[in-house]
């Protein structure tokens, strides 16, 4: 037989999933289902947290236990850095993620700040730069509203952004564009790149940063971006919150047989 705080969580889920809580609905107070005979404190409390580690609710003092948004945001793959989008226009991929979402948003819901740092070995290997040299680290921040939903830091070699805007420590984007632009105009247009993604335990300074709920993973992605001729101009590192986003890809099927025919 499931303990009393157990069933009690079964009966809360299926209510919120089935939209008698919608997001943001605050669940009752512990006392009111104490009260309501759905066992002591300390079961409705259990009860409570495992509804978050599931990541179906948030808890926080003056706020109470209140249903998280179940419509994660949708990371467009390959479709969000579109040329077209930060060349010819202002959609950067934080910007182009929440359009394709039906999101809305604001330039200042990403800050950042700009620091001269030494690259660990991490970094280092990205870069294709010794252990230990000088590069230039772009964090940002991005929130959708108040909640943080990533972390991004972007590292340059300083012959490539020395005296452009991506070094300007100004919140929001680094201008028209972002990034990618300001690469564009100095001459270092992008061409293709390299990510990796993989899931892991948060680190106690990234469960405060991002206000993850308990149990919840962190998508870790490293972006390689490189210029036609193979020139790496940056290499970034993002955390991000894994329930606030559904990651989809659009792409081509590679043949190798079909590429290869006719070659001697």
């Amino acid at each position: 037989m499931a303990p009393k705080w157990r069933d009690l969580a079964d009966r809360l889920a299926e209510q919120i999933r089935n939209g008698e809580y919608g997001p943001g609905a605050q669940l009752p107070q512990i006392r009111d289902l104490v009260e309501a005979g759905e066992g002591s404190k300390a079961t409705v409390h259990q009860a409570y947290k495992a509804l978050e580690a599931q990541g179906l609710v948030t808890s926080s003092r003056g706020h109470g236990t209140v249903v998280r948004p179940s419509a994660p945001l949708k990371r467009l793959g390959i479709a969000r850095y579109d040329k077209a989008k930060w060349r010819d226009g202002d959609e950067v991929a934080f910007i182009a993620d929440r359009v394709a979402s039906g999101r809305a948003y604001k330039r200042n819901e990403q800050t950042q700040t700009v620091s001269r740092v030494q690259a660990d070995s991490l970094v280092a290997e990205g870069l294709g730069v010794p252990v230990g040299s000088e590069v230039y680290a772009r964090a940002r921040l991005v929130k959708e509203g108040t909640q943080p939903t990533h972390t991004l830091t972007s590292y340059y070699r300083p012959e490539h952004v020395e005296g452009t805007r991506i070094v300007d420590p100004s919140p929001g984007p680094a201008g028209r564009g972002g990034g990618f632009r300001v690469l564009y105009d100095a001459g270092y247009e992008i061409d293709h790149m390299r990510e990796a993604l993989f899931a892991r335990v948060p680190t106690a300074q990234e469960v405060q940063l991002l206000q993850l709920p308990a149990g919840e993973p962190v998508v870790e992605l490293h972006r390689t971006t490189y210029t036609a001729d193979g020139t790496v101009v940056e290499f970034a590192v993002g955390i991000h919150s894994a329930s606030r986003f559904a990651w989809e890809y659009d792409f081509k099927v590679p043949d190798s047989a079909q590429d290869t025919k006719g070659q001697a």
